[in-house]
């Protein structure tokens, strides 16, 4: 994979708390005076025809192979990077860019459900993050996070999400290996102190820094 500057990523267990992390970015790149790059954030599966399918799989509501999905991702992946306004054109131009979920999503999920071949394949042509911030969070936990929720996936179940964690555990250093910084977030801890941890970690981005 080659790096993407400017470009982060954050990723986790579901329940991990990313959604939440995001939006108090977005605030603070928007608060009086803040100093700071253009933000752009975004996430997978994205808006598009695609991404509105398989978030349609991941609820149940579209009945899917573990191959087909994992080809739709990396199709959606595809058009979010390189088309019109996406990933590789806005970091380019010097924005900073965040996106819940990417590559490692898919590998640990779809390398779950698939076998580990398809996913790396599909997926190896795409550009690394310049930086990945793991959500580390006990999968006991993030069961009772999302006990509640109105809508369930399909992966929101325990025993998946503790294989999960012990799969983002081992990729982890793949990619610090490749070239991508990781930081490992502790996301059991309160919001605003994982809202700390995240902005230690994205402070130290080039692009940052000015």
């Amino acid at each position: 994979m080659d790096l993407l500057r400017n470009f982060a990523v954050l990723e986790g267990l579901d329940g991990s708390g990313t959604s939440t992390q995001l939006d108090l970015l977005k605030r603070r790149f928007l608060s009086p005076g803040a100093d700071l790059p253009p933000l752009y954030v975004t996430a997978e599966p994205t808006g598009g025809e695609l991404g509105r399918l398989i978030r349609r799989a991941l609820k149940g509501e579209a009945a899917l192979l573990g191959e087909t999905l994992a080809r739709l991702f990396a199709a959606d992946r595809g058009e979010h990077l390189y088309g019109g306004g996406g990933i590789v054109e806005r970091a380019a131009r010097g924005e900073l860019v965040i996106c819940d979920r990417y590559v490692p999503s898919s590998l640990v999920y779809q390398g779950l459900e698939c076998g580990e071949e398809l996913p790396r394949s599909l997926n190896d042509p795409f550009p690394a993050p310049e930086l990945i911030l793991f959500f580390d969070l006990d999968p006991h936990i993030a069961a009772e996070r999302i006990r509640n929720r109105k809508e369930r996936e399909i992966y929101e179940y325990l025993e998946f999400q503790i294989k999960a964690r012990r799969r983002y555990l081992s990729l982890l250093p793949v990619f610090r290996s490749e070239g991508s910084a990781v930081v490992q977030i502790d996301a059991s801890r309160a919001v605003e102190e994982v809202a700390e941890q995240v902005w230690a970690a994205l402070k130290n981005m080039p692009i940052m820094r000015g």
